[in-house]
């Protein structure tokens, strides 16, 4: 059954065809994908999607690509893990993380959307994929292509963490690093996708794209039995995970697959060096003002994001807020995270716990409701953000003697310490004394 209808305009409504096209002739509003929400009522229960396949493609049905999909078949379907020890250090009752850090292929959210915009790609007769990336996007889209058969264009910021570099060029794709931040490689992809036959994931076929976001949300909900949290905080570089997450809850709703109305309250989380989604939502304005990017969240750094206008109307209709986070916040939520559950993130991960914090201390999240704290990438895209703040504890020669002296001395160490902070707790005591060089 063919669920798509075509694209509408966001703002004006205008409808357009089931085709490569970003921008409505009329207003210039962003398209939106429209689906047959009547046939899908009844259709789409939970029972079908329990019984779909072991992937985000379980909800293939609200999303844009037509028939079997031969691309990114193992995407998705994450973990949702239960943080109590972070929860406890939060001070929430119930707290989630979302972890795309280990999405497959390329360990990030971008798996989901690229591997819906290649499969839609492929559907629309193209043989070339292309985009302009702040890094997880490029090591997916190369990935994907790769998986498909197709010929990939990659655009990056040439000061892009070493890494995430090499992470694109493993498949072997043409990339091209541009001197300038990542919305100079935004306008340059746009010059190129009118002049090239090629499927710009992020520009001509961003309609299409961006709903691959919309599984995360899917995923939430299904893996909380069905039950929408109270609170989501995500991370936000254009803005779409964010809406879409939202759209999703919403679709669920409209499907009646949440017993009844969701309630959740969507909280936009930046890096204080590149927040104009989180200055329009505390300010109560639907006026951006672009910024450049000073951050070590590189991964979300877009000073002039597309979708900020709706992830401000997102933040009112869900009652939601922002928060924003510095670099040092950054890099200590990271190792909270990391030394709490389990889980390293890369440098967006640790945006969206601290801000989940001062979300909590502000009152915004309260003490006895749940919250699910996305995860958008591997922590190993971002190791250098670390490398001032971890080292090993000592340096010893290879001998059991050596071993015994210096673990006899790491342990007054620590009684020293604790007799000193009993207070504190061994996480934080940990932290402390790493973070100040004595490792």
């Amino acid at each position: 059954m063919n669920t798509v209808i075509g694209l509408a305009c966001r703002e004006c409504g205008r409808a357009y065809p089931d085709a490569p096209i970003q921008v409505c002739e009329r207003c210039f509003g962003p398209l939106d994908v429209q689906y047959r929400y009547d046939a899908l009522v009844g259709r789409v229960t939970r029972d079908t999607i329990a019984a779909g396949p072991r992937s985000m493609w379980r909800y293939r049905e609200l999303l844009p690509v037509q028939g079997e999909t031969a691309v990114g078949r193992h995407v998705g379907l994450t973990p949702l893990v239960w943080a109590p020890h972070l929860a406890k250090a939060l001070g929430v009752r119930e707290a989630w993380i979302k972890n795309d850090g280990v999405c497959h292929p390329t360990w990030s959210f971008k798996d989901r959307v690229v591997a819906v915009a290649v499969a839609k790609a492929r559907e629309l007769g193209f043989d070339t994929v292309a985009c302009g990336s702040t890094g997880n996007l490029a090591s997916s889209l190369a990935a994907h292509a790769a998986e498909a058969g197709m010929a990939a264009y990659i655009l990056l910021p040439a000061d892009l963490e070493p890494g995430k570099l090499l992470g694109a060029l493993v498949y072997r794709p043409v990339l091209v690093a541009v001197e300038g931040t990542y919305d100079d490689v935004n306008r340059l992809s746009s010059e190129i996708a009118d002049s090239r036959p090629w499927a710009f994931v992020n520009v001509n076929l961003r309609p299409y794209y961006t709903e691959g976001s919309k599984s995360y949300g899917f995923e939430i909900v299904e893996q909380l039995g069905w039950r929408a949290p109270d609170h989501i905080v995500v991370p936000c570089a254009a803005g779409s995970l964010y809406t879409k997450i939202w759209k999703a809850i919403k679709e669920l709703e409209t499907l009646r697959l949440i017993d009844g109305p969701a309630g959740t309250r969507m909280h936009a989380a930046q890096a204080a060096g590149c927040a104009p989604i989180v200055t329009m939502i505390k300010s109560d304005t639907d006026v951006l003002v672009p910024v450049r990017p000073t951050t070590i969240a590189k991964s979300i750094a877009v000073g002039n994001p597309a979708d900020a206008y709706d992830a401000y109307r997102t933040a009112k209709a869900s009652g939601g807020s922002a928060e924003q986070a510095t670099d040092e916040e950054i890099v200590d939520a990271m190792l909270l995270l990391a030394r709490t559950e389990g889980i390293f993130a890369e440098t967006a991960g640790g945006v969206t716990v601290a801000a989940t914090r001062k979300l909590v201390e502000r009152g915004v999240i309260r003490r006895d409701e749940s919250v699910v704290v996305c995860i958008t990438g591997s922590g190993l895209k971002t190791t250098d953000a670390l490398q001032d703040r971890v080292a090993p504890d000592v340096t010893i020669r290879p001998s059991l003697a050596a071993f015994d002296r210096a673990l006899n001395d790491l342990q007054e160490a620590s009684h020293g310490r604790a007799r000193s902070y009993p207070h504190a707790t061994a996480h934080a005591d940990q932290g402390q004394r790493r973070g100040a060089g004595d490792g």
